[in-house]
């Protein structure tokens, strides 16, 4: 297989992943620590792969996302392109953040992300949620640098055996 075929059947798994890790039963009292897997691979591609990521990628799996979670249709679409968005906008700089200030880059972008949601939620007439809606990003930019490594050693050992 060519190279550009492999890293597409990478990239699109690793979203499917993401999608399915999201419709991962979870107790009651842990659904607020599940983090937004979809975000996060998003984000990991946008940081090391910026052609293979784009603003109409990022719509179009968040209108799977919307669809796989029964969430409101577009929902997940404008949050995952605002936030491909600012990362492209400032993936120059982001990329070369130690792995601290990527992992609180991810915090701030994560919480910008709920800021959305609210937006969002409130205009569809959704109650506001609990207070436990905010510890999502936090674990999301603790397991950050673990989905970085994880996917950035997937990328390596696939550069390694194309060679």
């Amino acid at each position: 297989m060519n190279r550009q075929r492999v890293r597409a059947i990478v990239f699109w798994s690793t979203v499917v992943l993401s999608l399915l890790l999201m419709l991962l039963p979870l107790p009651q009292a842990l659904i607020a620590f599940k983090p937004y897997w979809p975000a996060l691979i998003l984000l990991y591609w946008a940081l090391e792969s910026s052609d293979v990521v784009g603003l109409g990628v990022a719509f179009a799996i968040g209108l799977g996302a919307d669809v796989v979670n029964g969430f409101l249709l577009g929902e997940q679409a404008l949050r995952l392109t605002v936030l491909v968005f600012i990362v492209l906008r400032f993936r120059a700089r982001l990329r070369f953040f130690p792995m601290w200030q990527q992992a609180l880059a991810v915090l701030a972008l994560l919480i910008n992300d709920r800021i959305i949601e609210l937006i969002l939620r409130s205009f569809a007439g959704y109650p506001l949620p609990p207070v436990s809606f905010a510890i999502a990003p936090l674990i999301g930019a603790l397991i950050w640098p673990f989905v970085f490594l994880l996917l950035d050693d997937v990328r390596a050992r696939l550069r390694a055996h194309e060679a």
